[in-house]
């Protein structure tokens, strides 16, 4: 912004010395213009054509203790391969919830993801086996120990702020059929 900011510094100066020529004046319309036109494309670029809202996800209320989570639910391959991607931010006690119809080891990796994230691997029954913390537009593999069917996304230490812990019991999870 601060560049966009002295470039239209340095043409609103050009065009003060040149106000006095008519086709000057039209050119230094027209160059105003184009960085703010230009700036709904550079945001359109961060969330790929597609890509779904963050309103679009079915949500859900999840509880952790006596924190009450607002989870986006991803429970089908596209929705969980874009998960949080190109967000810039998550509100307090919003998340991602991940689930899977198998009991096994689901890994996640950060590719396109934005912000930091902490993530819990979750058994069926709601048992938090695992949490790992995960750094933005990094492409490490982040695989919990033990077999699961969820896992939940949260801001960066969002967990361990809330004194929440492997062994801990998530309520609020949806029925599946696991196989």
């Amino acid at each position: 912004m601060a560049i966009v900011s002295r470039i239209l510094s340095r043409i609103l100066s050009i065009c003060n010395q040149r106000l006095a020529r008519a086709k000057t004046l039209r050119a230094c319309v027209i160059a105003l213009a184009l960085p703010f036109a230009a700036m709904p494309l550079a945001q359109a670029q961060a969330m790929p054509q597609g890509a779904k809202q963050p309103s679009e996800f079915p949500h859900t209320k999840l509880t952790a203790g006596m924190y009450v989570i607002d989870a986006a639910i991803a429970s089908n391959d596209a929705d969980r391969e874009q998960g949080l991607m190109y967000r810039t931010q998550l509100a307090p006690n919003e998340g991602m919830l991940f689930v899977f119809n198998e009991n096994a080891v689901h890994c996640f990796w950060m590719k396109n993801t934005l912000i930091p994230l902490s993530i819990a691997f979750i058994r069926a029954d709601g048992t938090i086996t695992d949490i790992d913390e995960m750094q933005a537009e990094t492409e490490n593999n982040h695989c919990p120990r033990n077999n699961g069917v969820f896992a939940l996304e949260m801001s960066k230490g969002w967990f361990a702020a809330k004194g929440i812990k492997p062994g801990t019991k998530l309520k609020g999870l949806p029925q599946i059929q696991v196989q």
